[in-house]
């Protein structure tokens, strides 16, 4: 391909340094343990083809070459830097003012530590030029021009989290010499892309993070008159229009009225709600040009967002290269980033620095071990000494390891299904569910890795989205008799979300091949979703996200199935942070979920030994 500055004449090295500073005003701020900073606002970069990125640079006030740290991403850089710090404090996930999009990480601390923190707008966001979705040489030319300026030694490394994570990959991909390592924690989606469909909408449900972050985008997007899209775009835009399921949410419906002049990520997911035919191999392709070394992870608050929490076990498993995992609890970090820098700067004392602080000498999986409430370490994920434990749906809401009796022995009863039908969302917010709970726990049980369920089930229409939840719920200290009181798990019992999956029936298609103990590999492209007979019967193999916790002597370990989840605000909004709800269906649907010996209806855990030792 000729690029834009070969076709004018201009070598890349010209393009680079054409045009490229305009600097912002330039003052000293007072950083941390006395040092001084320079700061440098809105520099403007070329690109290869002309197009012109901004940037900020912070850098230590003194003589000297210092490794960078360079940050990016679609937020506003203009809310990374060390003034917003000075008026907003850490905030808390439940607090009014945590704001998720400031991701960039504690200049002071890094500046302080002997490094230049960069944070650049990638073009078609912000001050920056162009088009996004134009950029896959941008990061290459712009740690370029990182490593032409006078106060740098000419190692990069790349901090932020979240968005500023997904774009480290894209880094690394793009292989420039100079990026030595990264550290993209809350990791971004591995398959398709930073927003790719498999890990952002597991087993194919919609959700509606997109739509919910909208209010901080920076993304360029000019509305006017809605014009004819690509021929091939205009018929599924046609289709989704006349979908009721998207009509009953009129939130979203508005974004496809306006076929894609904002919130584009939300308006693609809506008139495409598949994976791309060749997401896979192009995935697989890019985990073969990641080389650089990788610390990555994720916090268990991260099931709700999906794509952070699937995108580091998957970049994990998948890369070949010197790698770390941290599984952190289920706090959020707080707002503005601060954490873990302890950890970021050993990473990069490390790398960057040459220093040995035996950051790769310890196990490279850390967790945290949720109910036990402590650190573990392990040398992969799932962990090695993984014991693979069923647990069969059983009637009366019992979750129990004994297999179901064989239909002759046990009776033709056994072969009735347990059922619920859940009516839409615009006819009721009381969430129907059907909950299977085992005995409590004579001993401490300890679960930790990928989780699955198989359920047989039918339904009485074309499709459905299955939603279950695991739960620890306890303690419980009663027992279960034909006396008052003893004929259920007390009413008032303790109940701890862990983690969720979900599977739209139609997605039910299964790849075997990479498909692994607890995490079933759905086949999530058009070509493969098939509407449901009402009526008949199917195997559903559910994804639930990995967690891991301890469920403790006296707990229940809990299964809810259900379809629908609901908005916690008003006007199809929520009232905890972005934690998205699901896109539902508009009619009445009845469930039915068998569990006898020819369809034993079972969920599959990741046990592993209560002697694992613990991680200080």
């Amino acid at each position: 391909m000729t690029l834009a500055g070969e076709q004018s004449g201009l070598s890349h090295e010209h393009m680079l340094n054409a045009k490229n500073w305009h600097p912002g005003p330039v003052s000293l701020r007072r950083a941390t343990q006395g040092s001084e900073m320079i700061e440098e606002r809105d520099i403007f970069v070329a690109m290869r083809d002309g197009t012109r990125l901004t940037l900020d640079v912070y850098r230590p006030d003194k003589p000297g070459r210092y490794p960078v740290l360079y940050a990016a991403a679609l937020h506003n850089k203009d809310m990374q830097g060390p003034d917003v710090a000075d008026v907003l404090p850490p905030q808390p996930a439940h607090a009014p003012l945590w704001f998720g999009p400031i991701e960039a990480g504690n200049t002071r601390r890094f500046v302080a530590n002997g490094y230049a923190h960069v944070i650049a707008q990638p073009r078609g966001s912000g001050k920056s030029e162009g088009h996004y979705g134009h950029e896959d040489t941008d990061h290459y030319d712009t740690i370029e021009w990182i490593t032409r300026q006078s106060w740098c030694d000419g190692n990069v490394g790349m901090v932020g989290i979240s968005g500023y994570a997904g774009e480290q990959w894209r880094a690394a991909e793009q292989g420039h010499p100079a990026l030595k390592a990264i550290f993209p924690y809350d990791a971004c989606s591995a398959y398709g892309g930073m927003f790719g469909f498999r890990d952002f909408y597991p087993g194919g449900v919609l959700h509606t993070f997109p739509y919910l972050l909208d209010v901080f985008s920076t993304v360029h997007e000019a509305r006017g008159v809605p014009e004819p899209l690509p021929r091939e775009q205009e018929e599924l835009w046609k289709a989704a229009m006349a979908n009721p399921d998207f009509k009953m949410y009129q939130n979203l419906f508005n974004i496809l009225t306006q076929k894609g002049q904002r919130t584009f990520i939300m308006f693609l997911s809506m008139i495409a709600p598949w994976e791309t035919e060749d997401a896979i191999e192009r995935a697989e392709a890019r985990f073969r040009k990641i080389k650089i070394p990788f610390y990555t992870g994720s916090g268990a608050y991260a099931y709700t967002y999906k794509l952070h929490w699937l995108g580091a076990q998957n970049y994990f498993r998948n890369i070949d290269a010197p790698k770390k995992l941290l599984f952190t609890g289920p706090a959020h970090l707080e707002r503005p980033f601060h954490q873990l820098h302890d950890e970021i700067i050993r990473w990069y004392d490390h790398w960057l620095k040459g220093i040995d602080n035996g950051v790769m000498h310890e196990e490279p999986v850390r967790y945290w071990l949720m109910g036990a409430n402590e650190w573990r370490t392990a040398a992969d994920w799932p962990l090695p000494d993984t014991k693979w434990v069923r647990f069969y749906l059983c009637d009366w809401g019992r979750l129990s390891q004994d297999e179901p009796v064989a239909a002759g022995l046990a009776g033709a009863a056994a072969l009735e299904p347990d059922v619920f039908t859940q009516m839409p969302l615009k006819k009721t917010t009381k969430v129907e569910r059907l909950r299977y709970m085992t005995d409590p726990l004579a001993r401490d049980l300890q679960v930790v890795g990928p989780i699955s369920l198989t359920i047989y089930a039918a339904i009485d229409k074309e499709d459905t989205n299955w939603i279950v939840i695991l739960k620890d719920v306890g303690p419980d200290v009663s027992v279960q008799t034909a006396r008052e009181g003893e004929r259920s798990p007390p009413a008032d019992l303790h109940e701890r979300e862990l983690t969720r999956g979900w599977l739209k029936a139609s997605y039910r298609a299964v790849d075997e091949n990479r498909s692994r103990p607890g995490a079933p590999f759905h086949k999530l492209a058009q070509s493969s979703i098939e509407s449901v007979k009402p009526g008949e019967v199917y195997e559903y193999k559910i994804q639930i996200l990995a967690t891991a916790n301890s469920f403790k002597a006296g707990h229940r370990i809990c299964l809810d199935i259900t379809s629908m989840d609901v908005p916690t605000g008003t006007g199809a909004m929520t009232n905890v942070e972005y934690i998205p709800y699901h896109i539902c269906r508009s009619e009445t649907v009845t469930h039915q979920v068998y569990h006898d010996a020819q369809r034993p209806s079972h969920l599959l855990l990741p046990v592993i030994s209560n002697r694992q030792p613990s991680a200080s």
